[in-house]
């Protein structure tokens, strides 16, 4: 039997009201669009957490290394879920881009797909296993990338499909 194909929106780092203000308007609206969001930490606002709840299909969220005890609180530091007959695992960190893919692969067996933020670099790359590592930058602060991005995708029979890194 096959399944629906699943919107999906990728992000992390959104760092607001630090970084920024708002959340971009395209954002907003990949958000309304989705049927599952994953945020992969550093909100560091509860009021950010509050509009994706609020917003947001379904949330599959964790928290980031900036997030106090309020977040920390409402949310795991690990999310797993499993969606169109993949098994997606959301963490903020993963560490130094070397050698990311085999300490992922060792680190997340059962997992298919780990979305991971931190770095504010867009990363879309397989381990040796098939995993695949997605990192979708941030919408809100570029740092060293030449834009901010967010990630969509859709998921459906098993095949996580039309990943595209959105570029703000």
């Amino acid at each position: 039997m096959s399944s629906e194909p699943l919107a999906l929106l990728l992000v992390a780092d959104t760092h607001l009201p630090r970084r920024a203000t708002r959340l971009p308007t395209e954002v907003l609206d990949a958000i309304d669009r989705a049927d599952v969001v994953f945020h992969a930490g550093d909100w560091v606002d509860e009021a950010t957490l509050d509009l994706f709840e609020a917003r947001a299909a379904r949330l599959v969220a964790c928290w980031g290394n900036n997030d106090g005890p309020g977040l920390r609180a409402r949310i795991p530091e690990r999310a797993d879920v499993t969606l169109g007959g993949l098994r997606f695992t959301v963490v903020h960190e993963t560490g130094a881009a070397t050698g990311r893919e085999k300490r992922m692969a060792a680190a997340y067996p059962d997992t298919d797909v780990l979305v991971f933020g931190h770095s504010h670099i867009p990363w879309d790359t397989h381990a040796d296993n098939g995993l695949r590592l997605l990192n979708p930058g941030s919408p809100t602060d570029r740092r060293r990338q030449p834009h901010r991005t967010f990630m969509t995708a859709t998921v459906a029979d098993g095949v996580l499909h039309d990943v595209h890194l959105h570029e703000l």
